[in-house]
């Protein structure tokens, strides 16, 4: 059988994308750099006006940014949005060691996770619904991204948009509804600067992270960036050992009236000897302590993926008021080993483990892009801002399987809070069969109106979208509309916004034991409609919100006279809340990120109405994040930081049985900015979860709990040359 992690990409490709390429490269671009022009990491600058990919500036603070993109409709200022949206900037992400995209999440009151910190999956929720690690954004195109979790060094900016954006950003790959994250990668800047960071995680993960941006020509047109980056040794959880190797590559020329880029990366991520833990509580029927999250359940355990992909963008002025623009994209992602599924089911005396492993091989291949118009005009008083937009992905993917068409799989006996050393693991697979063939192809039609001396503005538009799932047969077509509305009656420091928008998921082919076994149903929409209020100074942004979400789903309806019953389109999950973040200077000192979230999540239509009114698994009434930092103003170049992250109680499954309890963390940092032999010095030092609080924090699955991440020391040193 042939390795899914031995595909072969077009051979320049597989050249240009090796991590160990890249990284290389951006090791000896910092070796030939001597003395560059200090440059300043806090914003991006502005690379040339034609450039329609430019992004707001930092916010008060540095830790967020002024504005977003929004697909479809470009980059917005935050209070020129009908949403609630956030950007998180490369300063942040430097300031708080956060290695992955789920790290950075952590600052967001509206977000939680359902996979455990550190595990091979990074999946989320945002305001209770589910968003997979593989349907995040990458430079606004889905399917590109690395697969499972996705690295911070090649990273400028996290953006995420809460509530569905079918209109803004098309379908994603599984249909998540929840919100849109994207990323947005690092690309050249205007002044040449070269980094080196060097970096420590306990147990004992080493890492060296080397980022160079040159721009050559008489006018300095062409710019690269390369990032590469490498660490290993052992993990937080005991006797585990983790390495990963990252090269990230920007290209880019800026003309007079046109742009082109080039974005691309290679990366590796290799898991032995271990995997965090996910406990079943289905037949032990109640809540015990969570036990160490050091604790090692899975020794012998080893997972390897790898992740290679590649974006060209281009852009051209047609007019002073009119854009083309266009991008394709291509990656391929592999896995082999135990992905996922690493859990234990708890039994009756409250410690004893079923424990339980699979043995998973993979692939993913995706073909996208999107091209549009973009533009001005008037007519009359109204001034339109109309963009025409067409994408498609295109995807395959298959895994790994046993000769009864299952996924290997192993048990042994654990204990929940003394784990055997005597583990074992699930033989490989025997065949390998393709299981996917997608197309998902989406035209869209917006207009921003612009009225009352820009007091008011009023965004409407169409997205038709095709799914097509050619190994099932599966062929459908939906159209998903969105209307946003911003006000600013009383000047432009304060904005009332509204929006109703739908989200699109594919609908399901109903498997065999029901009466209509082998139908698709069509296409699922799921409704937001959300109104809030947003106040901006030059200091703060505030941003409150009010939302309700529908999202209907399948059930099983039994009919009279009908020996089975059939799966129907008829159950609906809403979930109705409030937010207020907040993010800027509470004094010339002082910075603060956070907020709170209240989500009211039910299953409103169950099957039989036997679970009518009860809340959703895994989804807490109450969460909130707070961050402040405190630049010490005795010492210069001297921060202190903290964060209080807390999850209220949710419920454990969909019974409403078992309630698993609130949870609160503490980290603590600091950081030092200084200059030696003439070069800017920084020291970094973040402890997270510094009372080693042993929790349980969210639910994976229905009866499945994650155990939250166990005290882990950051320290890193980056030097500018």
């Amino acid at each position: 059988m042939r390795s899914p992690l031995h595909f072969s990409p077009p051979r320049l490709a597989r050249g240009l994308l090796s991590p160990h390429v890249l990284a290389l490269a951006g090791v000896l671009s910092f070796s030939a750099t001597g003395a560059l022009a200090q440059a300043t990491l806090e914003e991006i600058k502005v690379q040339a006006q034609h450039d329609g990919q430019a992004l707001p500036a930092a916010a008060a603070g540095g830790q967020v940014a002024k504005g977003a993109g929004l697909g479809l409709l470009g980059q917005r200022d935050a209070l020129d949005t009908p949403f609630n949206i956030t950007s998180y900037t490369q300063k942040l992400i430097a300031d708080q060691q956060s290695a992955t995209v789920a790290a950075v999440l952590e600052n967001d009151p509206s977000v939680r996770f359902s996979t455990n910190t550190g595990h091979a999956y990074e999946n989320f929720t945002i305001r209770g619904l589910e968003v997979n690690a593989t349907e995040v954004g990458f430079n606004g195109l889905y399917g590109i991204a690395p697969d499972a979790h996705i690295p911070t060094e090649m990273i400028e900016r996290v953006e995420v948009l809460k509530g569905p954006g079918a209109l803004l950003n098309g379908m994603t790959p599984g249909g998540a509804v929840g919100g849109v994250v994207n990323v947005v990668t690092k690309r050249p800047t205007v002044d040449d600067r070269a980094q080196v960071t060097t970096s420590y995680a306990s147990g004992s993960q080493l890492g060296v992270h080397a980022d160079v941006s040159r721009r050559f020509g008489p006018e300095r047109r062409l710019g690269i960036r390369v990032n590469g980056s490498m660490a290993s040794g052992e993990t937080d959880i005991d006797d585990q050992k983790r390495r990963k190797r990252l090269g990230a590559l920007a290209l880019d020329y800026q003309g007079d009236r046109w742009s082109l880029g080039l974005d691309a990366y290679s990366y590796r991520s290799h898991i032995a000897n271990g995997s965090p833990l996910m406990v079943g509580f289905a037949t032990v029927g109640r809540m015990v302590a969570a036990p160490d999250a050091g604790l090692n359940h899975f020794r012998g355990m080893n997972a390897e993926q790898q992740s290679d992909g590649a974006m060209l963008r281009g852009s051209v002025d047609l007019s002073d008021d009119w854009r083309a623009y266009a991008s394709l994209g291509w990656a391929e992602h592999a896995y082999t080993g135990m992905l996922n599924g690493t859990r234990g089911i708890l039994q009756a005396d409250g410690h004893t483990l079923n424990t339980q492993n699979y043995q998973q091989y993979g692939f993913t291949r995706s073909w996208t892009g999107d091209a549009g118009l973009r533009g001005r005009l008037r007519t009359g008083a109204v001034e339109h801002e109309l963009v025409l937009s067409m994408n498609q992905l295109r995807q395959e993917g298959g895994r790994a399987l046993n000769a009864k068409g299952g996924i290997p799989t192993a048990s042994y006996v654990s204990d929940l809070y003394n784990p055997t050393y005597k583990t074992v693991v699930a033989n490989e697979s025997t065949a390998y069969k393709q299981e996917r063939e997608n197309v998902i192809t989406s035209y869209a039609l917006a207009d921003t109106l612009r009225l009352a001396d820009g007091k008011l503005a009023v965004t409407a538009g169409l997205r038709l979208q095709q799914v097509q799932q050619k190994m099932a047969g599966y062929d459908k077509q939906a159209t998903t509309p969105m209307l946003g509305i911003v006000a600013r009656p009383w000047g432009e420091q304060l904005a009332l916004y509204g929006n109703y928008i739908e989200g699109l998921s594919a609908g399901t082919t109903v498997a065999a034991g029901y009466a209509n076994a082998g139908q698709t149903l069509a296409p699922y929409k799921t409704q937001q409609l959300e109104a809030g209020v947003k106040w901006q100074t030059a200091d703060w942004l505030h941003t409150f919100s009010l939302f309700q979400i529908s999202k209907p789903s399948a059930i099983s309806v039994t009919t009279a006279g009908v020996a089975l019953p059939s799966l129907v389109e008829d159950g609906e999950q809403r979930n109705r809340g409030a937010e207020w973040t907040v993010s800027g200077k509470l004094a010339p000192a002082w910075t603060l990120l956070g907020g709170i979230s209240y989500t009211q999540a039910k299953q409103t239509r169950t099957q039989g109405g036997l679970k009518d009114g009860k809340d959703v698994y895994g989804v807490p009434r109450w969460t909130a994040n707070l961050a402040a930092e405190w630049a010490v103003p005795a010492v210069t170049g001297l921060a202190l930081s903290g964060r209080m992250v807390h999850t209220g109680a949710q419920q454990v499954n969909s019974g409403n049985t078992l309630q698993a309890p609130a949870w609160t963390r503490f980290d603590a940092g600091v950081r030092y900015a200084s200059r030696v032999s003439g070069h800017a010095v920084t020291w970094r030092a973040n402890l997270q979860n510094v009372f080693d609080r042993q929790y349980w924090a969210g639910a994976f699955n229905d009866n499945f709990m994650t155990v939250g991440a166990p005290r882990t020391l950051l320290l890193s040193a980056t030097v500018d040359f």
